[in-house]
């Protein structure tokens, strides 16, 4: 074991920690606790207080002060170990049946945690300097009253004559009397013992050292409990022992040791932390402590912790060598050798702390080797230190440093060659990968693999799929992961047959690896193989199946609990609950750093195929089918990834995304709830500049390193790909999906994902979708012209957007907004604004309208989301698109009156547009050729005055001319002036002819008016001149 430094002052010195962590550093703190008060009862215990540790630390003037000073710590101490005594009793008296016979039969449980932080406290206590150690003696008893001392004679006197019942019961009577009476105890203790009942004299015996104040005492307990497998009570007694004797390392170490042998590796963690306080830079101790901090994912304290040590060994041994206290002997860095350097190096490398890890093994190895001094070296921002003549590097030109030549360890130069690789200094470290190896495979695999390892996570492939078959082709050093690796680099570089090749023989090894056949199935999709891939996908998906069940199987996992007599709940470790029925583990539940772990892991593999994507879109876009196929498969984990993410759907959808692991404080709670009310108010009283003022965002605008933009737009592109395939019905559910994103709640995203759902239908021809997204666009966008120019544009020819332009719904959405853009105009006054639906309604309406009109999410809007979503601002005067719109609908539908009355208000708002007079002529003709008409004349000469107002407005121009002449043509032709509709399309044939002498293209309305005028001639009975068209202009 080790032993205590000769100068413990300058190891407390060294160390300058906060509070910060009050599981870690917490025991550096140098404090003490207050004396006990003198009115508590013995059932409080010693009331603790702290003072700061240079207080204590100071040198106090004359000896008898330091005297007083440590009977006053030892008084304290004492007392604290009393106040454990009097709850025990306190909780037998409350626990017990009243009499003396029954108050020892139940166990005495007592609660970990409260033990563990009142162990604390006392390592806290003890770790004052210029305390000196005393010989404890046994400390006298309490006065005991002539009817107690006459009792215990009794019960001696029992004992002696072997009347082992009646010595149990005069003890039990004498403890009941006056409980501080030790000797009462130890007898009863020895009565038990000498019955054979071990554990219940052991639980005896620790309750008279609590009156005892033994430090050897409490150490044998704790040998005895270990040795009974009373672990927990083994670390309460070796606390205690730690408490009397501070000075005793040993107990410190014998705590740690069994802790981490019961798997309490925090309590192992603390103890030794505060065995480092003692013993600071202990080499023994740190290497002990590493495993710990490492399985308990404390790296960084680790990493402190190592670089502490390399700092006080290099300036204690500037030579580079020393005496190691373990053995006295002459030691490459006073025992901080190469080893101790190769971790520090690591963790730094681990932490993605790269630059530490080079400057670690640099300095460190030129510091074993005695040049310490030669710190120029450290100006040079490469390695040419430690070149060799086999690199063949050429460094050290003319007014350059020379290369060093200087040996390195090959383990170094790993340590060198990663932290190079991931720093980005890919160059140099090539250089020293290449010096790596070039050893034994064999007996370096573990360094190659990690030196691939750090070529693939920079996404060298070609370098680490090298180093992954070299070591993938000899049986010694091959695994599983190494050629799943190969294959993976077989795949980056576009290599995708042997890459399959690769995943089969890993199938072949081990059929059961769904990793393997999952992106085997993927390369059998990319290169058009589906049969094979969804074999495969079929083979994963039972396997999993008879994993989940075999999981759901009862299994009988009742452990037996041991030490039944023990003070403490034996099976129970650090953090668990002590209160109530202990709620059985959900083994399928991740904690909180597993779930980090895994975050990490998917956000690496994010990364990964949004590189591929980005490298892939070029060709998919130029149409190259095997890039597509490619771009396809990686864009789909994409998508799926981030779909099945819940952060990216919550039902507080305008809250947007705060990331994946998002601060969550009471603090936060309450002034989100303010902010929510904020907002509230603001709508509805109609101040949308202090709510904007107000507003507060702390949104992320990236998810796993990908911005939301380039989210968007790889979704967009990935639902248009699949629409084009023929799979509309996947791109619809993608897209509709990706609405209810709290990523994408602002309205410019909303509105670039409704359009593309609108593109997709139009693809699709699914013109039904196209009218729902496009009502949804004009709802958002209140008195906004576009949205309803954008579903005009969409329904553009054809007989399925005829029938979803003639929809119901669609014609009763468009007249509550004539209306409502009506009543803006006339009396504003008369709306009023809905903060559920965000628009204006008529007051006193219900305001719901149609049930697909309502937005799909009515909840409390967000103060963030307050300046995105507007009021809309009300017109000032008519709107001649609504009605004409209406018009054109009724027009559609053959409703030729009812459309006369709308378009002549559109021609009323807007008497210069071409279109209204072209649709009134329409609606004129339409009306004249009913039956139900009682005045076809004045219709047929109002058609004709539109229809001249109409060529006026178009113009006569180039582009113009085919348009009016075939719209006069056809309106000739529906009034049966067959000679006057010739005379028009054969003007549209003529245009025609001109315009395909610039462009041959270009032909304009010239089939249409060719295929209406054969219908003509054929009627005439001229069939020559109808065929002399076909040919002419129908022929393909």
């Amino acid at each position: 074991m080790a032993q205590r430094p000769s100068s413990a002052e300058d190891g407390y010195e060294s160390w300058g920690l906060s509070d910060a962590d009050a599981e870690g550093f917490s025991e550096f703190e140098f404090t003490s606790e207050s004396e006990e008060s003198e009115n508590g009862s013995s059932n409080e215990g010693a009331t603790q207080g702290r003072n700061r540790a240079y207080g204590r630390g100071r040198q106090i003037a004359g000896g008898s002060t330091l005297a007083r000073n440590a009977a006053a710590e030892e008084a304290r101490v004492e007392a604290a170990i009393e106040g454990d005594f009097d709850r025990l009793i306190q909780s037998i008296r409350e626990a017990g049946d009243g009499t003396s016979s029954g108050m020892l039969s139940k166990m005495w449980d007592m609660n970990l945690e409260e033990r563990e932080a009142e162990f604390k406290d006392d390592l806290r206590a003890a770790s004052g300097v210029g305390r000196t150690k005393r010989k404890r003696g046994r400390r006298r008893g309490p006065i005991l009253s002539q009817q107690v001392r006459a009792l215990i004679g009794e019960g001696n006197q029992a004992y002696v004559d072997a009347n082992i019942p009646e010595a149990i019961r005069i003890m039990q009577e004498v403890i009941r009397i006056e409980p501080r009476a030790a000797a009462a105890w130890s007898v009863l203790a020895q009565c038990y013992d000498d019955m054979g009942d071990r554990a219940k004299a052991l639980q005896l015996r620790i309750m008279a050292a609590h009156l005892n104040h033994d430090a050897d005492e409490w150490g044998e307990l704790a040998q005895q409990s270990r040795s009974l497998g009373y672990n927990q009570q083994a670390l309460y007694c070796y606390g205690k022992m730690y408490h009397l004797d501070p000075t005793n390392i040993n107990a410190l170490w014998d705590r740690a040791s069994l802790a981490k042998e019961i798997g309490d590796l925090k309590t192992a963690r603390s103890t030794m932390l505060v065995m480092l306080k003692r013993l600071p830079h202990h080499l023994p101790v740190l290497d002990e402590l590493r495993t710990i901090l490492i399985e308990l994912s404390e790296l960084a304290l680790c990493a402190e912790l190592f670089q502490g040590a390399f700092d006080h060994y290099q300036s204690a041994f500037p030579s580079g060598r020393g005496v190691d206290p373990e053995t006295s002997a002459q030691v490459p860095g006073g025992g901080f050798g190469l080893m101790h350097l190769l971790v520090l190096a690591d963790l730094y490398n681990t932490l993605g702390e790269h630059i530490k890890a080079i400057n670690t093994i640099r300095r460190g190895c030129r510091w074993l080797q005695g040049r310490a001094a030669q710190k120029f070296w450290d100006a040079c921002e490469d390695d040419r230190e430690w070149d060799v003549p086999e690199s063949g590097v050429q460094r050290g030109g003319d007014g350059e440093m020379q290369p060093g030549m200087y040996p390195l360890d090959v383990n170094a130069r790993h340590r060198l060659a990663i932290a190079r690789i991931r720093n980005g200094d890919i160059e140099e470290g090539k250089m020293h990968a290449k010096i790596v190896l070039a050893q034994d495979a064999v007996e370096y695999a573990p360094l190659f693999s990690e030196i691939a390892d750090a070529y693939f996570e920079r996404e060298i492939y070609a370098e680490a799929g090298h180093i992954y078959e070299m070591l993938g082709g000899d049986a010694g050093t091959s695994s599983l992961y190494v050629l799943m690796q190969a294959a993976a680099c077989r795949r980056m570089v576009g290599d995708l047959k042997e890459a399959a090749e690769v995943y089969e023989h890993v199938i072949q090894a081990d059929p059961s690896h769904n990793e393997a056949k999952m992106k085997l199935a993927e390369i059998y999709e990319i290169l058009n193989e589906p049969r094979k891939a969804l074999d495969l996908v079929l083979q994963v998906i039972e396997s999993r199946k008879r994993r989940a069940a075999h999981r759901e199987t009862p299994t009988d996992a009742g452990a037996e609990e041991t030490g039944s007599a023990s003070l403490f709940e034996e099976g129970k470790v650090r953090g668990a609950k002590s209160k109530g029925t202990p709620a059985k583990a959900n083994p399928n539940k991740l904690t909180v750093a597993q779930l980090r772990e895994l975050e990490a892991e998917k956000e690496r593999e994010a990364v990964q195929a949004w590189r591929r994507v980005q490298d892939l879109w070029p060709r998919m876009l130029a149409n190259d089918e095997e890039a597509t196929r490619e771009w396809l498969v990686e864009a789909e984990k994409l998508v799926e990834s981030f779909r099945e993410t819940r952060a990216l759907f919550l039902t507080s959808r305008h809250r947007g995304f705060r990331g994946m692991f998002p601060r969550s404080s009471r603090k936060q709670t309450t002034e989100a709830t303010e902010d929510s009310m904020a907002s509230r108010l603001q709508l509805e009283l109609g101040r949308d500049t202090l709510a904007r003022k107000g507003a507060k965002s702390g949104n992320v605008d990236k998810f796993r390193t990908i911005s939301f933009q380039d989210w968007l737009r790889l979704f967009m592109h990935y639902a248009f790909l699949l629409t084009r395939r023929g799979q509309y019905d996947l791109a619809n559910e993608v897209l509709r999906h990706l609405l209810y994103s709290n990523a994408f709640q602002s309205r410019s995203s909303q509105d670039a994902i409704r359009l593309a759902l609108i593109t997709c239908a139009i693809h699709a021809d699914q013109f039904q979708n196209v009218v729902e997204q496009a009502r949804k666009l004009i709802n958002a966008h209140q008195f906004n012209n576009e949205p309803i120019r954008i579903l005009i544009s969409s329904l553009g020819s054809g007989l399925r957007a005829t029938d979803a332009f003639l929809v119901s719904t669609l014609s009763k959405h468009l007249l509550r907004e004539t209306r409502l853009a009506d009543a803006a105009v006339r009396d504003p006054e008369s709306l009023r604004y809905n903060t559920s639906q965000r628009r204006y309604g008529l007051a006193g309406s219900s305001g719901k309208g149609d049930v697909d009109d309502v937005p799909e999410d009515e909840e409390e809007l967000e103060a963030p989301a307050i300046a995105e979503f507007e009021k809309a601002k009300l017109p000032t005067k008519p709107n001649p698109l609504n009605v004409a719109v209406y018009g054109q609908i009724l027009l559609a539908a053959k409703s030729y009156q009812s459309a006369l009355f709308y378009l002549l208000q559109a021609y009323d708002h807007a008497p210069d547009d071409p279109l209204v007079c072209l649709c009134l002529a329409i609606a004129s003709i339409g009306r004249a050729m009913q039956r139900q008409s009682d005045n076809r004349h004045h219709l047929i000469t109002q058609a004709m005055a539109f229809l001249t107002r109409y060529r006026q407005l178009r113009g006569e121009s180039a582009e113009g001319i085919d348009e009016v002449e075939y719209n006069f043509g056809r309106v000739f032709q529906q009034l049966g002036l067959q000679s006057l509709a010739v005379r028009h399309y054969q003007h549209v044939l003529d245009a025609a002819d001109t315009r395909r002498k610039l462009d041959d293209e270009d032909c304009g309305l010239a089939r249409e008016a060719a295929y209406n005028l054969s219908l003509i001639y054929v009627s005439t009975g001229a069939a020559p001149l109808a065929q002399a068209l076909y040919r002419r202009w129908l022929s393909f």
